[in-house]
């Protein structure tokens, strides 16, 4: 956004909306300390960026998001793979895989990035270009949920999240290890055009249908606690909507 517009707009909100008192307290305080030393800044009411959500007692963090990717990077650094590659999960869990794993990001929006170490292209997951039994480390974490939904422009499909188990499955080198995430909670059900929520105990069996062996499950519960693995036969949650992490074998 050009720079003269993007002031226009932060002018208008402030004709529209009175910023806190303690706002133009900590300015002021700013200002009279610039006074008292050596000018570096250009400080002006016209550049304010009002930041207001800020002043919490804690980091906030998105459970989902910080758990798994930490989770799925514990388990890489244990395998070891010369060559891991990712279907679409969050592009940071990639992108900071590389500076230590050669990685490969597979999207059905491919992610225009150029790093090192890393390749990023387009791909289909209901109908992935790899060979049978090909790929050693394989990650899809927090994807599958939303495949033949429409959100990302794909085209709808009911049973678009089978399609993309099932290659998931195919793709797999015996050995292999698969680390797939996706939402739990205590029922089935689709939040459109977001995202599908699973039990856990059917997205194990899916995966068992297809050849594939659990080696580890472990849970993010919804709203607090710390992540916990769990033995998938005595899992129960009373969550709408937690993250299961699952790593299978083939």
């Amino acid at each position: 956004m050009p720079l003269f517009l993007n002031k226009v707009i932060r002018k208008y909100w402030y004709s529209k909306h009175k910023l806190p008192d303690w706002f133009y307290k900590d300015f002021g305080n700013l200002v009279n300390q610039q006074r008292d030393t050596q000018s570096r800044f250009t400080l002006s009411q016209t550049d304010f960026y009002p930041c207001l959500a800020d002043r919490t007692n804690t980091t906030p963090i998105d459970r989902h998001y910080i758990y798994h990717p930490a989770w799925a990077a514990r388990i890489i650094a244990l395998t070891s793979p010369t060559l891991h590659i990712d279907i679409s999960s969050t592009i940071h869990f990639s992108t900071i895989l590389s500076a230590f794993v050669q990685t490969e990001f597979y999207d059905y929006r491919p992610a225009e990035l150029e790093l090192d170490n890393f390749l990023s292209d387009r791909a289909d997951l209901t109908s992935l270009f790899f060979t049978n039994d090909s790929v050693q480390s394989l990650s899809c974490m927090h994807t599958v949920e939303h495949v033949g939904l429409g959100r990302y422009g794909d085209p709808i499909d009911y049973n678009g999240d089978i399609k993309a188990m099932y290659e998931l499955a195919r793709v797999l080198a015996p050995g292999g290890c698969l680390l797939f995430v996706i939402p739990v909670g205590y029922e089935s059900k689709i939040l459109f055009n977001a995202h599908r929520i699973y039990t856990a105990a059917s997205v194990a069996e899916r995966f068992k249908s297809l050849g594939l062996k659990l080696v580890e499950f472990s849970y993010i519960p919804e709203n607090n606690g710390r992540m916990v693995s769990s033995d998938i036969q005595s899992f129960v949650t009373t969550d709408k909507y937690g993250c299961g992490c699952f790593w299978f074998t083939k």
